[in-house]
């Protein structure tokens, strides 16, 4: 819990009490210092849980992080075998296949490059 959240809250509970014993008074003045105050205090609350969730969301992504990071090996290496046994089973289709890639690649490293048109100076 942030000390914004805590002093936010301090601070809207004495608003309140505040605007509450200038109502019964009958004080204007008073009644609105604690309006005023409570508001302070909401607003206050608002930015500290505004912080929290910031932190927690950075958090969480430092975790998963974490958790991507130790899981690659394990990841790649489940990839690799589920592809070597696609090729195990069907060479002729992985090499249609890596053939046509090749091609593509080649295709679009082969391409002349495309300048834009020159400008006239008057």
């Amino acid at each position: 819990m942030d000390k914004d959240r805590i002093a936010g809250s301090a601070r809207d509970f004495a608003g309140k009490v505040e605007g509450t014993v200038g109502s019964m008074a009958g004080d204007a003045k008073t009644e609105a210092a604690g309006r005023t105050r409570e508001a302070a205090g909401t607003v206050q609350n608002l930015y500290g849980q505004a912080k929290d969730a910031a932190r927690d969301a950075g958090d969480a992504a430092v975790g998963y992080a974490k958790d991507a990071y130790e899981n690659s090996g394990e990841t790649l290496r489940d990839g690799s075998q589920a592809v070597a046994k696609k090729v195990q089973d069907n060479p002729l289709g992985a090499l249609l296949v890596a053939g046509g890639i090749g091609f593509a690649l080649a295709l679009l490293m082969t391409r002349p490059v495309r300048r834009p048109p020159p400008r006239w100076r008057y």
